[in-house]
């Protein structure tokens, strides 16, 4: 398989022949490859600071700092900690929003 910093590796199917890469794969490598998951990527860092999610996060690491004393945190603990949080926090409308930007993406890019 090739690999690259900012990309997952590109199956490669000479390496493993009776393995078909999973429509998931087959779906990040497409928007990889126009650029698409970059531009999602950067709609979403958007959508995030304009509905205030990411300040809303850096107040959680911020409290959890405070609460344990900043030479007891790691930043392994703060992701253990904030992750599940931030994720169940996003809003439902950015969420439809990018979903409905990877249909639009993926019915523009079908053969």
């Amino acid at each position: 398989m090739r690999k690259s910093v900012n990309r997952p590796p590109t199956p490669d199917v000479v390496e493993n022949p009776e393995k078909e890469p999973a429509l998931q794969e087959l779906v990040n490598i497409k928007l990889i490859e126009s650029g698409e998951k970059e531009r999602l990527m950067e709609l979403l860092r958007e959508r995030l600071i304009e509905c205030g999610w990411k300040d809303e996060m850096k107040a959680l690491c911020r409290q959890f700092v405070k609460k344990k004393g900043s030479n007891n945190v790691t930043v392994d603990d703060l992701i253990h900690v904030i992750t599940p949080r931030g994720r169940a926090s996003i809003p439902d409308s950015i969420k439809a929003e990018l979903l409905q930007r990877i249909r639009t993406f993926l019915v523009s890019a079908a053969p």
